[in-house]
């Protein structure tokens, strides 16, 4: 296992240099446990909707693993399932840098790395091998920022990883690449999942069902989200939605020096926010999709408040930054001790309690 003396020393070096050096670690094996842990029958869950079969509910989000280098050795930390990405079509370097920043006074972090990643040629290399995969592998996939047409890069996308990844999961929701976020309203929603639906059925038909997620923003009124559920709802292929990617917004409590830096904040301000944008997305949907919580989850207690808002799996990303992955095992028992206080067998029983 990674020690508190290496997370110690990573924490001294810059945020995006010890992310590459925590990468590169992980890729010769370097504190990766031997094996998965097993899990608890009760943390075990099928997602109604989209049939992913997940032995513990805790993913890790997005952004971690944007190549596919490293979801092999991050699965036997004991995370349910790894999401990789996002990639997009042709190889980007991001934005300038510094882009990374972290807010220790808040346990938060802010990024506008950009879809910095190699592109769909590598990321496909890595991701189709299968290894010892003990959950879901999930890719990502996202647009250029150059791209003219951003639904293409999607469509793209979709095509290159479908047989090898475990579920998909399109990213309209970055606030990094300008006018992304755009692709929420109503018209260009309904556009994009209907060709993207054009496409999941084409490739359903030559390769075999896959689940495939959309990834929304915290950043949503009332409104937009009763418009983004109905148009989900009228997209026949698509299985569940990501709720949330990082926030543009800028809370009163923030204390670090760090805070005005743009780009998304995560971390643990995120945590209530996203949460409240969950459970309005729970009641709208009333079960027709599967939702995973993402958002400022660094204990049991936050996994299951994601749990009670509806969510049948959750994922995380920052806290790791700061508690480093053993906290995987610990959100693990404590969830399963919330179940147990609760009366609950099952994490499937507990799902949506909280509305």
């Amino acid at each position: 296992m990674i020690t508190q003396l290496g997370l110690s020393l990573l924490q001294r070096l810059p945020p995006e240099q010890a992310h590459q050096a925590t990468i590169a670690a992980l890729k010769t094996g370097v504190g990766v446990p031997v094996r998965t842990p097993k899990d608890d029958p009760s943390l075990t869950i099928k997602l109604p909707v989209s049939g992913l079969n997940l032995s513990n509910p805790i993913g890790l989000a997005a952004g971690f693993d944007k190549n596919a280098d490293v979801f092999l050795p991050m699965l036997k930390f004991g995370f349910g399932f790894v999401e990789c990405g996002t990639v997009t079509p042709k190889p980007q370097p991001g934005n300038d840098r510094p882009r990374l920043f972290r807010l220790p006074a808040d346990r938060a972090v802010i990024n506008r790395m950009g879809f910095n990643n190699h592109g769909l040629g590598y990321f496909v290399r890595r991701i189709e091998r299968k290894g010892d995969r003990s959950g879901p592998v999930g890719a990502n996939v996202g647009a250029n920022k150059t791209s003219e047409d951003r639904t293409a890069d999607y469509v793209t996308g979709m095509k290159a990883v479908w047989d090898h990844a475990d579920y998909l999961t399109l990213n309209i929701s970055s606030p990094n690449t300008p006018g992304l976020r755009g692709l929420q309203d109503k018209g260009a929603l309904e556009d994009l999942l209907r060709r993207c639906g054009e496409t999941a059925l084409t490739l359903e038909h030559d390769y075999g069902r896959k689940p495939v997620f959309l990834k929304v923003a915290p950043d949503l009124d009332d409104k937009a989200i009763e418009e983004i559920a109905e148009t989900a709802l009228a997209a026949p292929y698509l299985h569940g939605l990501i709720v949330s990617n990082t926030t543009i917004a800028r809370p009163d409590t923030l204390k670090d020096e760090d805070k005005t830096e743009a780009g998304g904040l995560s971390g643990a301000p995120l945590m209530t926010p996203s949460t409240n944008v969950l459970r309005a997305f729970s009641k709208q949907l009333e079960g027709r999709l599967d939702l995973i919580g993402v958002g400022g989850i660094a204990s049991g207690a936050d996994a299951y408040a994601k749990i009670k808002a509806g969510a049948h799996a959750v994922q995380l990303y920052s806290a790791l930054i700061y508690d480093g992955p053993n906290l995987v095992a610990q959100i693990k028992e404590e969830l399963e001790a919330a179940l147990a206080a609760d009366g609950f067998k099952t994490l499937s029983e507990a799902v949506g309690t909280g509305l």
